[in-house]
């Protein structure tokens, strides 16, 4: 890779200018100074912050055969080897390294496209997307356990569309009722809340009414809450703020 943003090597007064010199990336991330690596928050997860420390540098890469790619900007991640908080995607052999204290992800993105000069993203919006992986993945793992994501049988690409689309609204739809319903439930899952309402969307024809519905989901939910109640416990560790209740 080159460094686009390094200053060039001093002229000589004849000859073409000189530009940066090549070099390895893992070389060039050796040089770079401590305070160059800045960390973002980007979210919050189940077990915290979800953080991110990460450098970005337009640069030139080199091909195959010593051909010149174009501009792009280099993107790179770390985080200590020590820390599995985080989930980092998955990546090839070639983009991730790791010294003795962190793991590196890089990453390239272009610079422009069909004859279009790109805005340079944000670091902020970098770190976003980087980290969207983990979430990305989670939905489509819901939406094929709940909804049925790949159970389809189409013929054409705009019946798979549809499909897809109507699995997505599913899942989002299934979310929001399962955060909703957490305010007062802390223990509710999104598997009980599709079980609820197939229960209703069944109640027509097979069941006795809204009523034994509603006992059977809420006898449920209460032992759920009573069985994570007497978790935290057993453990003899403080148990969350909703569930410090008499719990009969």
């Amino acid at each position: 890779m080159r460094d686009l943003e390094a200053p060039p090597p001093a002229y000589q007064g004849r000859g073409c200018r000189p530009k940066a010199p090549w070099q390895s990336v893992t070389d060039w991330r050796q040089s770079l100074d401590p305070t160059a690596w800045r960390r973002f928050t980007v979210r919050d997860g189940e077990k915290g912050p979800v953080a991110i420390e990460m450098v970005t540098r337009r640069v030139q890469t080199r091909m195959e055969r010593k051909r010149t790619g174009p501009q792009e900007w280099l993107v790179i991640t770390r985080r200590p080897l020590t820390d599995e908080h985080t989930l980092e995607p998955r990546a090839s052999r070639d983009a991730t390294d790791q010294d003795a204290r962190y793991r590196y992800h890089y990453y390239l993105t272009p610079t422009d496209g069909c004859g279009v000069v790109f805005k340079e993203p944000s670091l902020g919006e970098l770190a976003r997307v980087i980290k969207a992986g983990a979430c990305i993945e989670a939905s489509f793992k819901r939406g094929k356990g709940e909804v049925g994501m790949d159970e389809y049988q189409v013929r054409t690409w705009q019946g798979w569309h549809h499909h897809m689309t109507l699995a997505l609204i599913s899942v989002w739809f299934l979310i929001s009722e399962t955060h909703r319903g957490q305010q007062s439930t802390p223990a509710l899952t999104l598997p009980q809340v599709r079980y609820g309402l197939s229960m209703l969307l069944l109640e027509v024809y097979c069941t006795p009414g809204v009523d034994y519905i509603c006992r059977q989901v809420q006898r449920q939910l209460l032992r759920n809450e009573s069985a994570r109640f007497y978790h935290h416990r057993t453990r003899k560790c403080i148990p969350p703020w909703k569930l410090r209740r008499d719990i009969q």
